[in-house]
């Protein structure tokens, strides 16, 4: 059975769809076979991202390893029994007929509360939530007191991740095993980048998940969409000498690989 990955946070802009493009492309990378789903229906980053992907290849004639992007399956509302929402039936039917071929399937969520989203993260083996490293953003996980020093109560999507592991209890499924991803982390030592780090460590313990490093704020990230490309593909595209950013980014996305911690995958990237 496959390994699910759920990519989810209820906040645009913290850079689900760059981490799940590079943990899919770093997956297929390291031989392991992907799929992928897009739940965000209508603006579809992640499936765009892999369609520019496929389209820069053909034009480029080269060979990049890489991921299929799937759809949901249309289901016959006569089907359905009473009180069944199509939503969940489109999702378990993607997830079921994906599972037996490939080793990992990762889901990607839309930055807002939706049914499907609600669903996939109930499905996560492993659930990773990328985090911009403000308390703006820190909202998502938790409310805390004006000096942000104290914990106050959980958000509402932590509350849904909550809900989710008692669904995947019920059901006798292993927990779910939750990563948050802090992303663009400044480099100086900051009193905001202290603070958050002292709630980020707290809130671990209280609810639960394990703390992973992410990306920071770089410029390639933005030129590499329009090619459906990422770090890894610089070399097999003749880029032969990398900078100091570009350097620095891999390391960063080996460092995420191997705290994200996925079974079976050796981090040699």
């Amino acid at each position: 059975m496959a390994h699910i990955i759920v990519v989810g946070n209820e906040k645009g802009g913290a850079g689900k769809s760059t981490v799940s493009m590079h943990l899919a492309t770093a997956l297929a990378r390291l031989g392991h076979k992907v799929a992928a789903l897009d739940l965000d229906l209508r603006q579809r980053s992640m499936a765009r991202y892999l369609e520019n992907r496929r389209e820069f290849m053909t034009l480029s004639e080269l060979d990049l390893p890489t991921v299929q992007c799937h759809d949901l399956p249309e289901i016959d509302p006569a089907s359905l029994q009473p009180g069944e929402n199509i939503y969940d039936h489109r999702l378990s039917a993607a997830v079921a007929a994906l599972e037996p071929d490939n080793d990992f399937i990762l889901i990607d969520c839309p930055g807002s509360h939706t049914r499907l989203s609600q669903v996939a993260h109930s499905l996560a083996d492993t659930l990773v939530t990328p985090l911009n490293d403000s308390f703006v953003d820190f909202d998502l996980l938790a409310h805390i007191d004006q000096k942000g020093e104290k914990i106050l109560g959980p958000s509402v999507y932590s509350e849904m991740v909550w809900n989710a592991r008692q669904l995947r209890a019920q059901a006798g499924l292993k927990p779910i095993d939750w990563v948050v991803i802090r992303n663009r982390v400044g480099t100086q030592r900051m009193l905001n980048k202290e603070k958050m780090e002292r709630a980020i460590t707290m809130l671990s313990k209280r609810i639960g998940f394990r703390v992973a490093p992410g990306f920071s704020e770089r410029v390639i990230f933005r030129e590499l969409f329009p090619r459906g490309l990422t770090l890894l593909d610089l070399k097999d595209i003749g880029v032969k000498q990398l900078n100091i950013s570009n350097i620095a980014a891999r390391q960063e996305l080996r460092d995420m690989m191997k705290a994200v911690n996925l079974p079976g995958v050796e981090v040699e990237i």
